[in-house]
């Protein structure tokens, strides 16, 4: 499901919302997600899931192809873990 039919199914679930204002709130909502995570936050939607983000030390990583040792810089990425309600409603 994309952004634009989530907020499609959104406003047809409400009527009280048009389509623009609907991709608003999707939108909104996305944003305020990233925001969190990008300041290290942990995100909590209970009953469907938890993001959060990891960080991966820097190191010293090898080029494949030539053998040169190349420096890889410090990452973050972001873990998902689904609420137990969800997981319960995928696997019956």
């Amino acid at each position: 499901m994309t952004k634009s039919e989530l907020a499609r199914r959104l406003a047809a679930a409400n009527p009280h919302l048009t389509q623009r204002e609907a991709e608003i709130v999707v939108a909104t909502i996305f944003d305020k997600i990233a925001a969190a995570l990008s300041r290290g936050d942990r995100v909590e939607l209970r009953g469907f899931a938890v993001f959060s983000t990891k960080r991966v030390s820097p190191r010293v990583s090898r080029n494949p192809l030539t053998g040169a040792r190349v420096n890889v810089p410090e990452k973050h990425f972001i873990t998902f873990k689904s609420g137990r309600p969800m997981h319960h409603r995928l696997n019956g």
